[in-house]
């Protein structure tokens, strides 16, 4: 959750805030050095995987050669290279591409904020939340808490000269055109995409109930690698972030778009899933409340996700339980739930649960940003903007999935 710096507020600027998904989603310093593995075939090259014509129609249309982007074009993120508007998205599945070694190396960017040096008083509607701790979820987590998962993608590296795998969390949510079997995912936008100053990250995998039974990211080593992705490994093949974001997101200071930052993903598994949907593989998907109640009337709030930096290691799902209160960016944006959290960068992007009308857990908001050290976190209100993405991603996929 904080490795975009944090949005500055209408009165004063909140600078040392860093975006909770860079927050939990971002890059390690180790660059890729290896080429995909086993890539995805196109329909004339035999490859086990066959990429949809529709996929390798948009690649040529924004000049890239199949066969070169799995074997390594990818990694070009020159701005000419670099999609980045509404629709633009492409991410042919890459067989075998997020191994052990790749997820293992997943972390969290490097963020120059130093600890403390956030405005105590600027740009808050409500004074600052204390800090609750967070505490680990139980197991096994596709039973716990069905639907969660991790998000594993690539981004450049900080001296744009290279490729660094990053991470985020994310989670299932239903589809009103697939009911019982959705394939979207809800997250954050500095999850999937850079902002004003860059386009869409690349080779973008859910793994949902990652690591289900818990355990330190020493433990983890040992285990097979099939218990660490129980329910398969998701690749988006549609993605869609707010206008805002694109048009001015990104780690500039304060990240003033952070009431903005959210994103919905459309899946496919890596390995057809038998045909099953992802909600079925993964045992849950949540409805998303674009309409919740004021934040005074809302008795509490639980964040979920896999915070990755200290004193967490990003192996082991966490969460927090507080009363939401508000946080103002500018008069003229959405105010934001803010809670007391301790969970650190890795957390970005996962879910933000209340309880319906009928008692189930709804989604209201993700995990978008919190002050270093980690002692609350502010995730954005879903309103219209959001349920004309919502609505748009189901809509498109409604005859197919």
């Amino acid at each position: 959750m904080r490795s975009i710096r944090r949005p500055v507020m209408a009165a004063a600027a909140l600078t040392a805030v860093v975006a909770l998904t860079a927050t939990g989603c971002g890059p390690s310093d180790e660059p890729a050095n290896d080429k995909p593995t086993n890539a995805a075939g196109d329909t004339s090259g035999g490859g086990k995987f066959e990429i949809p014509k529709e996929i390798q129609d948009k690649l040529k249309e924004h000049g890239f050669d199949l066969d070169k982007w799995k074997n390594g074009e990818w990694k070009n993120w020159s701005k000419d290279k670099w999609l980045r508007e509404a629709g633009e998205f492409i991410n042919p599945i890459i067989k075998d591409f997020w191994n052990p070694d790749k997820i293992g190396k997943a972390k969290p960017p490097q963020d120059d904020t130093k600890p403390g040096d956030v405005s105590e008083d600027q740009g808050k509607t409500d004074p600052e939340p204390s800090a609750v701790p967070a505490k680990a979820v139980k197991t096994p987590y596709d039973a716990t808490a069905p639907g969660v998962g991790l998000l594993v993608f690539n981004m450049p590296s900080e001296d744009g000269k290279g490729t660094t795998e990053a991470r985020c969390s994310a989670t299932v949510v239903k589809d009103p055109a697939h009911p019982g079997k959705s394939n979207l995912v809800w997250t954050a936008a500095h999850c999937v995409h850079a902002g004003k100053n860059g386009g869409w990250y690349r080779n973008l995998v859910f793994v949902p109930s990652f690591n289900k039974t818990g355990g330190t990211a020493g433990e983890i080593k040992n285990k097979p690698f099939e218990e660490r992705v129980p329910k398969g490994k998701w690749w988006a093949d549609d993605l869609a972030t707010s206008k805002e974001w694109i048009k001015d997101g990104g780690a500039v200071p304060g990240v003033p778009m952070a009431p903005y930052d959210f994103a919905l993903m459309h899946v496919k598994a890596e390995d057809g899933a038998g045909g099953k949907s992802l909600e079925e593989m993964a045992g849950g998907a949540y409805d998303v409340n674009f309409n919740a109640p004021p934040i005074g009337k809302i008795p509490s709030l639980t964040a979920q996700g896999y915070p990755a930096e200290a004193p967490f290691d990003g192996a082991s799902m966490q969460e927090c339980t507080d009363k939401p209160t508000r946080l103002s960016m500018a008069a003229e944006k959405p105010t934001m739930y803010r809670i007391g959290c301790t969970m650190t960068g890795g957390s970005s992007g996962g879910p933000w649960f209340t309880k319906g009308t009928d008692g189930k857990l709804q989604l209201i908001s993700n995990m978008s940003m919190g002050p270093r050290p980690a002692k609350w976190a502010a995730g954005p209100h879903l309103g219209p903007e959001a349920k004309s993405l919502f609505d748009a991603m189901s809509q498109k996929w409604a005859n197919k999935q």
